[in-house]
């Protein structure tokens, strides 16, 4: 979605829309019809893109987003169920296929209209709309915290209560009564009046000859039963034992193992090598080049580490010839320095209120690159035969890894299969725009008659990244004779997204943001929360100088400047009540503070640390959230827990 604006999506999508608005009934039937081909074996029946029901009554919900370890098998499921009034029992859970037919609509929808409650009218071509944009643009996309924000409400909830619907509706004709005298208890539509009821598996066949209400009543939030509840996680008992199939666990009939030798400069190339001695070793099959790279193929994987190893291999510089830290930093230096900076945001006059300043502070603050370092390294397995390819991985976008395989090899995008794995850790490595590992895999089967799994060293995943870039925030405060802000102004190298992590919650009346262009050959990757993890940095710490500059107490400061948003101010508050803000610590131990706004979510954070010698430690982190209406707790939890490791470790 980057640079990419919602009135753009507005415009291209209500017209694409308009244009088949005619044969919006005929195409979503079409549609279903699809899915209904991929999806259903036996007496099963489709309701939905992402739910079918069995005779038995057992739901199978199909979740179109990747597990990476936040729990969206679980989370999505309970949304659906909860309004098909579905007992959790009654639900089985399944990846959906990287198939065009499951790309997922709700992420334009919601993206686009939020909770915008959409009059009838619009409704036909708002959802052809945004169907054909996710088809066009291949799109199951995970990223973003887009999971139960986009996909959980505005899909998973409606397919779940329009699945309800018909079902409601297919009893009440059998029964030749109103529906709404009909109600429903996990998974049993009852008609209180005559003493009669169907389990939802009787009604299903005939539930799927009916249309789909566009706009079916959601349950309000008392009438929910399974969504806020601690149900155990679907993907953790496999996760446990062992038997969870990762990507990197993907076995096949007569397979190779390949390794390959990249570039070491970004943007580099082959200049020449030699296979002699590789292909002399037991097992080592084949060894050539693909693009930036020296691919080693053997028949098993250390075989295949040992061949590399012996291999000679001379590389072109990157396009950018030598390129060090220093060298970067000063390019970043001269940008800020330039005069072509882009404006991100000006409100009020910055300029003419640095002269009504008493006092004016300046900060400079730098954070470097950051690789993913996921668990799993990457990997893919590939295989080109009788005219298909099939792929076996772990990918934050199934369905766009189908086009990206397509692309590589030449074939049809209906004649490529990508079989969606667990991912091992993603945060962005896995997105849209950095499956290299995918082409990889695909450049290499094209030349090994067998399947073959790609395999990267944790050397080269680390060298061969998309990182989160290095950026320098140039920061200036002007503040008036009480230590109150009157201006502010924040100066950046790489703007990425989300577009609003530059935006400030703090009540200051002149405000300006511009950034400079980052030039460096160093490819990006969106990494865990994106642009909220450089500025939040920067602005809770420069917010913390001018606390000290007007001297005072960061959290009164803070709470001072946040008068008018009582979201911000109760999460700051719980979180300094939680911590005993205040409250005397011995020598050498310290506390702060502080705040981000992210996706929606408003997060309080107290860290208590130790300084030794200059060296510190972390002792204990407070968390306050408020994250809205909560579906899983305990995954919320966690992904608080997991974010206060992943902070720290970028921190420490």
């Amino acid at each position: 979605m980057a640079g990419i604006t919602r009135r753009q999506f507005i415009a291209t999508g209500l017209l694409a829309g308009g244009g088949l608005a005619i044969g919006t009934a005929l195409f979503h039937r079409k549609d279903l019809t699809e899915a209904r081909a991929i999806a259903e074996s036996g007496d099963e029946v489709l309701l939905s893109s992402w739910v079918k029901l069995a005779p038995n009554g057992k739901a199978t919900i199909y979740v179109p987003h990747a597990e990476m370890g936040q729990g969206v098998l679980t989370s999505l499921p309970m949304m659906l169920a909860d309004e098909m009034d579905l007992a959790w029992s009654q639900v089985e859970v399944v990846q959906a296929p990287a198939k065009t037919p499951f790309a997922n609509r709700a992420l334009f929808r919601g993206y686009l209209f939020g909770d915008w409650d959409v009059p009838p009218a619009f409704s036909p071509a708002l959802d052809l709309a945004s169907l054909k944009v996710a088809e066009l643009m291949h799109m199951q996309l995970t990223g973003g915290s887009m999971s139960v924000r986009q996909t959980g409400q505005f899909g998973m909830r409606r397919a779940g209560a329009a699945a309800r619907a018909v079902l409601i509706e297919a009893a009440a004709e059998q029964w030749k009564v109103d529906p709404a005298s009909c109600e429903t208890e996990e998974g049993v539509v009852y008609h209180r009046a005559s003493n009669q009821s169907l389990p939802y598996g009787a009604l299903a066949v005939a539930a799927a000859d009916l249309d789909l209400p566009r706009n079916p009543v959601l349950k309000t939030p008392e009438q929910l039963k399974i969504v806020g509840t601690n149900i155990p996680r679907v993907d953790l008992p496999d996760k446990v034992n062992g038997r969870a199939t990762y990507g990197i666990d993907a076995e096949l009939p007569d397979m190779r193992y390949a390794v390959i030798a990249p570039a070491p400069a970004f943007g580099g190339s082959v200049a020449s090598f030699d296979a002699k001695d590789a292909l002399a070793l037991p097992g080592v099959e084949q060894v050539f080049e693909i693009e930036g790279a020296v691919a080693v193929v053997a028949d098993r994987y250390w075989r295949a580490k040992k061949g590399l190893n012996a291999l000679k291999v001379e590389f072109s510089p990157g396009t950018r010839g030598p390129v060090t830290t220093a060298s970067l930093l000063a390019e970043q230096d001269a940008a800020l320095a330039g005069e072509e900076l882009e404006i991100d945001m000006e409100v009020g006059d910055v300029d003419g209120a640095w002269s009504d300043a008493d006092q004016l502070i300046e900060g400079d603050y730098s954070v470097p690159y950051l690789a993913h370092a996921t668990m799993e390294p990457m990997n893919a397995t590939a295989w080109i035969h009788d005219g298909q390819c099939e792929v076996w991985t772990g990918a934050q976008n199934n369905l766009s890894a189908v086009k990206v395989v397509s692309d590589t090899c030449g074939l049809p995008f209906e004649d490529v299969t990508v079989h969606p794995m667990l991912l091992g850790g993603g945060f962005g490595r896995r997105g849209s725009s950095s499956m290299d590992y995918v082409v990889q895999a695909v450049q290499i089967a094209e030349q090994v008659p067998h399947p073959v799994k790609l395999v990267w060293s944790r050397e080269d995943d680390l060298r061969h990244d998309v990182y989160r870039p290095a950026q320098r925030s140039n920061l200036r405060g002007g503040l008036d004779a009480a230590g109150m802000p009157i201006a502010w102004q924040q100066d950046f190298v790489g703007k990425h997204e989300p577009v609003e992590a530059t935006v400030i919650p703090y009540a200051v009346p002149n405000q300006r943001v511009r950034y400079a262009e980052d030039t460096a050959p160093v490819p990006f990757g969106p990494w865990r929360s994106v642009d909220h993890s450089q500025h939040a940095f920067f602005i809770e710490s420069f917010i913390d100088e001018l606390a000290i500059r007007a001297g005072a107490d960061p959290l009164a400061y803070r709470l001072e400047l946040l008068k008018d948003s009582p979201r911000h101010r109760k999460v700051l508050e719980l979180a300094a009540e939680k911590s005993g803000w205040g409250e005397p610590m011995e020598a050498g131990r310290g506390r702060g503070i502080a705040l981000c706004e992210s996706f929606g979510s408003i997060v309080a954070e107290v860290v208590e640390v130790t300084v030794t010698n200059g060296d510190v430690e972390v002792d204990r982190v407070i968390v306050a959230a408020d994250t809205g209406e909560v579906i899983h707790p305990d995954s919320l939890e966690g992904q608080l827990e997991s974010g206060v490791i992943y902070g720290l470790t970028a921190a420490l």
